[in-house]
């Protein structure tokens, strides 16, 4: 009988220990996932947006915007960037049913219904060869950028479709340098306080250009560090060299945000640089330091936040979208793989963010879509990666 009351005193002490120390884990554990970074958290919506109409298809998809009524605004490239077999219905006679490209411009609301569609070339205005970058101001202005081997224009354009402005001209030559024209413009940003728009000067040139965004005179430019731009041959990059002193082409990007900084994606290099809107030199950040060819800073958007605490950032090469701290510029996670399946990427080329903190996306190349992928607001960074974000529901 002693011996038993010793051994359930034993188990008792054991159990309690035990206890003690699941106790003492539990809070550990808590205090743990108290201290781990929060980042915002995403899911494809693998049915948005709805089909086109008319047997439309997409080409190399090449621009995102959304607009102060949350709409959804693409552009691409179309027939140019189609197979013969994806535009029979285009053939005449026509070779099949379907299929034919949608115009370059298309408009879509929050439920993904297509509302308009226009674009291409027209009496009064020089289309781009290669149209590429589209951006929607507050007073419904769309801006389209090109870069064709000639384009060196920018066009203004009603919401409608119909023609506003042409900044600039085709066939240009001047360099980085010019203040009378661009040279294969990657994107606009408009600045509505000061009537400013920011090009993204881009493909041909090296730099980031200022211009009035009612006249289109350029106000002010800049390169890498600041400094004046420089078009002689850089190479190719090489990841173990010292840091370049100028851009490579493409400029891809220059976004404002909200409490005036421009970061630009110095897409070849792979880094975003960051400067005040004068273009003095703030800092910089290195994204993915080995990828070669397209590199990986392609597109840049900001977290819908007043402070905008997060800045999204499309890898193109490396196929995903990296959630990044915009004071450290440190990235906190990142999703996306490479594929076609919903919530992969095939060249994911320019990003967007609406009001309630959704991202969509746009594939170039081969990727010839959009992607919405909605906020499911914050949540624990437990992976550097979290691989594709497919719905919860569908694990």
């Amino acid at each position: 009988m002693r011996r038993n009351v010793v051994i359930g005193t034993t188990f008792l002490a054991v159990f309690a220990a035990l206890g003690v120390g699941q106790a003492v884990l539990g809070r550990a554990a808590e205090a743990q996932a108290k201290d781990m970074v929060q980042a915002p958290r995403f899911e494809v919506d693998p049915m948005w947006p709805r089909p086109l109409p008319h047997h439309w298809v997409l080409g190399s998809a090449i621009g995102v915007s959304v607009d102060a009524q949350d709409h959804v605004w693409i552009i691409h490239r179309g027939a140019a960037t189609l197979a013969a077999k994806e535009q029979y219905a285009s053939w005449n006679p026509p070779g099949a049913e379907c299929c034919t490209a949608a115009p370059p411009v298309l408009e879509f609301d929050q439920e993904g219904n297509l509302v308009h569609a226009w674009g291409g070339p027209g009496p009064g205005y020089e289309w781009p060869e290669s149209n590429h970058g589209i951006t929607v101001d507050g007073k419904g202005i769309v801006w389209i950028g090109g870069n064709g081997r000639d384009d060196g224009q920018i066009l203004k354009f009603t919401r409608e479709g119909k023609f506003v402005a042409e900044f600039g001209f085709q066939y240009p030559n001047g360099g980085s340098n010019d203040l009378w024209a661009f040279r294969q413009v990657a994107k606009i940003f408009v600045d509505e306080k000061s009537n400013e728009a920011y090009i993204s000067d881009g493909y041909g040139n090296k730099r980031v250009a200022v211009i009035d965004a009612d006249s289109g005179k350029i106000k002010r430019y800049w390169g890498a560090y600041g400094h004046k731009p420089d078009d002689t041959p850089l190479g190719p990059y090489n990841p173990s060299a010292p840091l370049a002193q100028q851009f490579r082409n493409p400029v891809h990007c220059a976004e404002l945000s909200n409490d005036g900084y421009v970061y630009v994606c110095d897409r070849p290099n792979d880094r975003i640089q960051v400067f005040t809107k004068d273009g003095t030199f703030v800092k910089e950040q290195i994204v993915a330091k080995n990828t070669l060819g397209d590199g990986s800073v392609w597109d840049i958007t900001f977290s819908k936040d007043p402070a905008q605490k997060y800045l999204y950032l499309a890898d193109g090469a490396n196929e995903k979208i990296y959630v990044i701290d915009r004071q450290s510029l440190e990235t906190l996670t990142s999703f996306g793989d490479g594929g076609r399946q919903p919530g992969q990427f095939f060249a994911v080329h320019s990003i967007a963010t609406d009001s309630k903190g959704n991202i969509y996306t746009t594939e170039t190349y081969e990727g010839k879509r959009l992607q919405k992928f909605v906020y499911k607001g914050m949540a624990s960074v437990t992976r550097e990666n979290q691989g594709v974000v497919w719905p919860r529901s569908g694990h």
